[in-house]
């Protein structure tokens, strides 16, 4: 089976500018046949034939991200979780999850997406969590209520960016994973820690080696 990460490229209609250097951002409708096609092909491949991921996310600076390793090794121990916890520069509140496949993105496609999410208009913006708990799947996160807002707006105008046409808004919780553990953690308030989110970020995940690459970013509006 052809690289799934290439086939979604397929539907993109490439074009020229009057200078003949550049490359059209693919249609909304290009993008959302991109987006059906991935996941018929997804289900087809199979989850353990792939390799990697691409998503857009937010990510804490290094002083924040810091912190929150350094809070969740005491979670950690207060709660008896025996989960590893998440290296610092893997932290990250996930907004869109563009697709897992057979091997690396091309550079069309990396390009394209970029095109897509550079016309999302959004001002830097605090987020911050409050509380920590478990999910169903295992995993120990940071969550929010009134305080992670922003983070609901980026994520439905970068998903609008991304879909054919404007929905209603898609169920989205965002959360900072801090581990996986089969052991439950129930929901409940935590002293505040955010940071100001300036940028949204291109991953490139390397499923199984626990390797992100930064494949380009986004700067958010600065007041």
């Amino acid at each position: 089976m052809a690289d799934l990460f290439a086939t979604m490229f397929d539907t993109f209609q490439p074009w020229q500018a009057p200078s003949g250097l550049q490359s059209r951002a693919p249609s909304q409708l290009a993008t959302r046949r991109l987006r059906q096609r991935h996941a018929g092909i997804a289900r087809a491949t199979g989850r353990q034939q792939a390799t990697d991921r691409l998503f857009f996310a937010v990510r804490p600076d290094e002083e924040t991200a810091a912190q929150i390793v350094e809070r969740a090794q005491c979670w950690r121990a207060a709660h008896g979780l025996t989960g590893k916890p998440l290296e610092a520069e893997h932290l990250h509140v996930t907004l869109c999850h563009v697709g897992d496949a057979a091997g690396p993105p091309p550079p069309e496609l990396i390009d394209a997406l970029m095109a897509r999410a550079a016309g999302v208009a959004m001002p830097a913006f605090r987020v911050e969590f409050d509380r920590i708990m478990s999910f169903r799947n295992g995993a120990f996160v940071l969550c929010g209520d009134d305080s992670v807002i922003g983070l609901e707006i980026l994520q439905q105008r970068l998903s609008d960016a991304l879909d054919a046409s404007p929905r209603p808004a898609r169920r989205f919780v965002p959360h900072v994973t801090l581990l996986r553990d089969g052991r439950r953690v129930a929901e409940q308030p935590i002293e505040r820690i955010g940071w100001t989110a300036r940028e949204v970020v291109l991953v490139h995940s390397l499923l199984g080696q626990t390797t992100h690459r930064h494949l380009a970013h986004v700067p958010l509006l600065q007041s």
